[in-house]
């Protein structure tokens, strides 16, 4: 099996531009499907890095509560023993 050739010279330029406007189709729909892509992923970076900030002002706010827990039970433990003295 061979490939028919076409007697036409011109025949093979019109479909020759044919292919080319289709090549040029499919890269324009994968460059904006691209596009698109690089899109999302900057707002998906936008959001990792909102969701850190708050996670980290989170974590910054918190700590002070195990440090006062402990202060109150030290406290409460002071006084119990305090008043069993007092007796």
């Amino acid at each position: 099996m061979s490939i028919p050739t076409p007697s036409d010279p011109a025949a093979v330029a019109v479909e020759l531009e044919k292919l080319r406007g289709t090549m040029e189709t499919g890269f324009a729909r994968v460059d904006g499907s691209l596009a698109l892509l690089v899109q999302r992923g900057d707002q998906t970076d936008r959001q990792l890095a909102d969701h850190e900030s708050r996670l980290d002002a989170l974590e910054r706010a918190r700590w002070p509560l195990a440090s006062l827990a402990a202060l109150v039970a030290t406290s409460g433990l002071g006084l119990t023993l305090w008043q069993l003295a007092t007796r």
